[in-house]
């Protein structure tokens, strides 16, 4: 039997400092051979022009990536389904556009 053909269970233990998450309203994606890099980035508008600051940071192989990117798309038509379109041109208070 191929292990894609298992169930596979495993137990995920959180500890509770990142139990809670994080939040982030900015990200920047860049790669090698070796790896993808995942920064979410925490921008604060004010005082203008505000300052960032980098919350977390996920490095992934790049087999793990795309498959963080197909789970991701599933995800998104799903919650599209449910609430509808999601607006990707969303605005700052100062006019600036965050993507």
């Amino acid at each position: 039997m191929h292990q894609k053909e298992k169930d596979i269970k495993i137990e995920v233990k959180v500890d509770e400092s990142i139990a809670t998450g994080i939040f982030s309203n900015f990200s920047n994606i860049s790669h090698s051979p070796e790896e993808f890099v995942f920064d979410f980035i925490f921008v604060h508008p004010a005082p203008p022009p505000g300052f960032g600051k980098l919350m977390s940071r996920m490095v992934v192989t790049p087999s793990h990536a795309k498959r963080f990117l197909m789970t991701l798309g599933q995800n998104v038509r799903e919650y599209e389904e449910r609430f509808g379109d999601i607006d990707i041109h969303a605005v700052t208070d100062n006019g600036a556009s965050l993507q």
